[in-house]
């Protein structure tokens, strides 16, 4: 289905879960982040863009205070009175969509006040392959609410509404940068945000004049950012921080190191060089776009994963056998991208050599007796915006 066909199917099935028409369609995308990994909770840079993958949500406002939600990928309709909604009330799916009513009323709005709302969810974004479904459904329902409640909330303060709803009401301790690259992404391009002040700005890529695309290798392996992993590695970045006594890692240069190996543990310290050798690379891969192109970025995406595989450690085995075999076929770049313990790896690739990086990583996941990968290519696209 393309997706101006998804987003009608979408509204078609609220009218037959609803018994009336939606008030319209909204979608968001899911991202890749070309390169920053856990740079965005310690206060530094990321480099996420927009893929062309998203998620529709077709909204009807009601005339009581009730909010319904139901969805392509569960049967459940979960209903919740919108005054009382709270982040205790919330869990599986539908804690994102309902997740950003709640935190809407954080940022000030009167819930108490607003029209409830039927929703109904589809997407195209794979699950649990570090491309940010969860983000894809609470950026569009945001601004379907943000619309129809004639909010007038600007994008920066959407994404920290979505945000606050992963943290509280989905319980992932993850930053801002997913709903930002969701909210700002833009065609052909990268959003370069610095996750302190929240200043964005767009990064052209130059992917498709470059003759490169992105290839996707989803290696299968679920993860899940609400379990223990992840939030054990954010811990070390405080203990880190809190050693070196700044208020987050974004104030250590790679010149503080030698002092940071000195005052703590190498664990803790092998997580604090991942960060600040990360900012560095992103502040390069960023520079490097500018002066030099998309062909020269690919050695700065090798480090970023050899980084996340070595001191952060949040590869897998599938990853990494991912990351060798698409180098090894021809991609000038490749790195594991999103939270780590499983999800997707990222390849920089030429054109003419997709099928050939395709055909690699599927033969090396069988001869290691893995799950096939699901691979494909994403192109930078736009942000979420208003479909029908």
């Amino acid at each position: 289905m393309t997706h101006d066909d998804i987003a009608a199917q979408a509204a078609a099935d609220f009218r037959s879960q609803f018994g009336r028409a939606a008030d319209g369609v909204w979608s968001a995308p899911g991202r890749v982040n070309l390169i920053g990994e856990h740079t965005d909770y310690n206060e530094g840079f990321v480099l996420p863009f927009a893929i062309d993958r998203r998620t529709w949500a077709a909204v009807g406002l009601r005339d009581d205070n009730t909010a319904r939600v139901t969805s392509t990928f569960s049967d459940d309709e979960v209903e919740i009175g919108l005054s009382t909604v709270g982040p205790e009330q919330l869990e599986g799916w539908s804690a994102y969509p309902l997740g950003i009513a709640w935190a809407l009323g954080q940022n000030g709005v009167e819930l108490a006040e607003q029209h409830g709302f039927d929703a109904h969810i589809a997407s195209d974004v794979p699950v649990g392959a570090g491309l940010s479904s969860s983000a894809a459904i609470e950026c569009a329902v945001a601004i379907a609410l943000d619309e129809r409640w004639q909010l007038g909330i600007d994008r920066p303060t959407l994404a920290r509404v979505g945000q606050l709803a992963e943290n509280e009401a989905v319980g992932a301790p993850t930053g801002i940068m997913d709903q930002s690259a969701s909210l700002l992404g833009r065609r052909d391009s990268a959003v370069f945000l610095d996750c302190r002040s929240l200043r964005s700005e767009i990064v052209d890529l130059g992917f498709a004049a470059a003759g490169l695309a992105i290839v996707i290798i989803d290696t299968k392996v679920s993860h899940s950012h609400a379990t223990g992993g992840y939030a054990a590695r954010r811990a070390s970045c405080e203990a880190g921080a809190a050693a070196l006594g700044v208020e987050s890692l974004r104030d250590v240069g790679v010149a503080d190191l030698d002092r940071a190996r000195e005052i703590m543990d190498d664990e803790t310290f092998r997580r604090v060089r991942h960060v600040v050798t990360e900012n560095a690379r992103v502040l390069a891969t960023v520079r490097t776009l500018r002066e030099s192109g998309p062909l020269a970025i690919g050695e700065i995406l090798d480090a970023s994963h050899v980084s996340m595989r070595d001191d952060f450690e949040i590869s897998v085995a599938e990853l990494d056998l991912a990351v060798v075999a698409a180098r090894e076929a021809g991609a000038i770049g490749a790195r594991m991208t999103g939270g780590g313990f499983g999800g997707a790896a990222i390849a920089l690739t030429p054109l003419a050599l997709i099928d050939e990086v395709t055909a690699r990583v599927g033969e090396a996941f069988a001869q290691a007796g893995y799950t096939a990968p699901e691979i494909f290519t994403v192109t930078p696209s736009d942000g979420a915006k208003r479909e029908l």
